[in-house]
């Protein structure tokens, strides 16, 4: 008998539980709801302000703006800087709760890419919202908008994907909660950034500066897309990046091709014989020690992979890929590999402009993307390493007149700052918490992705902060991200909000 009733009151605890969540989480859509044509009208307005980093005026209207949706919202919020001058400005807020057991700070940033207007197609302006019915790509038109908005429908314009979503789910989800009346158990915090797509330059410094102020349990990075399958996606890291530029040097001017070709070097064609050894015909990475470093998934995380859905097919036909690299490994598999990718090539010119020369030299950018266990400058040392047995001697400068005498095969070669991958354990209390919260909003296993393809500096927020950091993507998939006719489909903006709210009041 005794046994009957502690049975039937964890099962009345449990359904209590989930009556709780559920009834909150109908609270929030209907808020949503009701409120929708305003906030869709605030998105748009905000979405309107052009982010490009390097464009500061219009970064600190950017920055003006959060602080006025933060400020109207009941957020006291304040501009975080560094010590250097002329850093794009951080956004800052907090919401205290008495005996809160944790902090909980939530990410997102605010600058977005470089734009080229004339690549929009459709219609499409990048400062100038507007709905569309599918992606530009595959027909997609614009709309003119009514009292009624389809979920379906998606806002085109840049920073409605990457990463202004982020800071609208943050502000509303808070905004739903607040308004229907929701206890909040942990301490609040608002972080947006104003640098993040120039790789975060100043970050760690604003982080020195106001240490006390960021101090926090979990971070949550609210940047990225969900999964391809339109579930809904945790992920526990992130790779790291760094850049290396390449310039193979020729003659000191160009020369007829007829007059001195088969004699005179040819630096476009030593670049890329160079390259094309980096790698097989599989896409195995050929440097010498590139995957030595690498710290394998844990059990947990191999299980974790197992139960991702397999999206390779739709993949391959929405790309065009016949036969993807990798040598038989699964996309999930080279996830957590490193990369040695060609961002882009040059010499001299093609097609119409196209004349018969032997150029003076050829460049390339590469992209390394690091996982747990690569350090930045040990893996750019292993490229250089790789370069130099393939008979360039490698320079840091310009070559001079002794030096392109002495050497028959030259090369420069200058690298971006980088950093290095973070990944945090699926073991962490707070994190299991996270992943039970995410997953009342949904029917189906939440998708638990070791670490994301892209790259953020998070393991800044463990080096300096010594705070844990897991990544809520809220955005489709298809959201042209970086690129042109980037846009945002409004059902995953509704659904981000009630995914960052569950967060938000998450139990332990």
């Amino acid at each position: 008998m005794r046994i009957q009733v502690l049975l039937l009151t964890a099962c009345f605890l449990q359904t209590g539980m989930m009556s709780v969540s559920q009834t909150i989480q109908q609270k929030v859509n209907e808020f949503r709801k009701v409120n929708e044509a305003k906030i869709i009208d605030e998105y748009i307005e905000f979405v309107s302000i052009p982010n490009v980093t390097r464009d500061t005026a219009n970064i600190l209207r950017n920055a003006s703006y959060i602080k006025m949706m933060m400020e109207q919202r009941g957020i006291k919020a304040e501009l975080l800087g560094g010590t250097t001058a002329n850093v794009n400005p951080v956004v800052f807020g907090e919401v205290k709760v008495p005996g809160a057991k944790y902090t909980l700070a939530f990410y997102a940033h605010y600058d977005g890419q470089p734009v080229n207007p004339a690549k929009w197609t459709g219609g499409l302006e990048p400062f100038k919202p507007v709905f569309i019915d599918k992606p530009i790509e595959q027909g997609g038109k614009i709309l003119t908008a009514t009292e009624t908005v389809s979920p379906e429908w998606r806002l085109a314009g840049r920073g409605s994907a990457d990463d202004k979503a982020g800071v609208m789910t943050i502000l509303n989800a808070y905004d739903a909660l607040v308004k229907t009346g929701a206890a909040f158990k942990h301490n609040i915090k608002f972080f947006f950034e104003g640098e993040e797509e120039l790789g975060s330059t100043h970050l760690d410094e604003i982080f020195k500066k106001n240490k006390d102020k960021l101090k926090t349990d979990l971070w949550i990075i609210v940047d990225g897309p969900r999964h391809v399958s339109g579930k809904k996606m945790i992920s526990f890291g992130v790779r790291g990046d760094v850049n290396m530029n390449l310039t193979v040097y020729g003659p000191k001017r160009p020369l007829h091709s007829g007059n001195y070709g088969n004699w005179a070097p040819n630096p476009a064609l030593s670049l890329v014989q160079l390259l094309a050894g980096m790698k097989d015909e599989k896409g195995n990475i050929l440097v010498e020690g590139y995957y030595d470093d690498v710290v394998p998934l844990s059990i947990k995380e191999k299980e974790a992979l197992t139960k991702i859905p397999n999206i390779e097919a739709t993949l391959k036909k929405e790309l065009g890929i016949a036969a993807p690299e990798g040598s038989g490994r699964s996309f999930l598999e080279l996830l957590h590999l490193p990369t040695l990718n060609i961002n882009g090539i040059r010499s001299a010119d093609v097609g119409e402009l196209a004349a018969n020369i032997i150029p003076t030299k050829a460049e390339a950018t590469l992209d390394l993307r690091l996982v747990l266990g690569n350090e930045v400058d040990k893996q750019i040392n292993k490229v250089i390493k790789h370069i130099e047995k393939n008979g360039f001697h490698v320079l840091d400068h310009e070559p001079t007149e002794e030096e392109r005498l002495k050497y028959g095969k030259l090369i420069k070669i200058t690298r971006g700052i980088g950093y290095p991958a973070q990944r945090t354990s699926f073991d962490l209390p707070i994190a299991q918490s996270l992943v039970k919260a995410v997953q009342t909003t949904v029917d189906y296993p939440v998708i638990l992705l070791p670490s994301m393809g892209g790259s953020l500096p998070l393991y800044l927020f463990e080096k300096t902060l010594n705070a844990k950091v897991i990544t809520v993507p809220v955005v489709n998939y298809d959201n042209n991200q970086h690129a042109e006719n980037e846009n945002v489909q409004l059902k995953f903006l509704w659904e981000g909000i009630e995914t960052i709210a569950a967060i938000m009041l998450m139990t332990h």
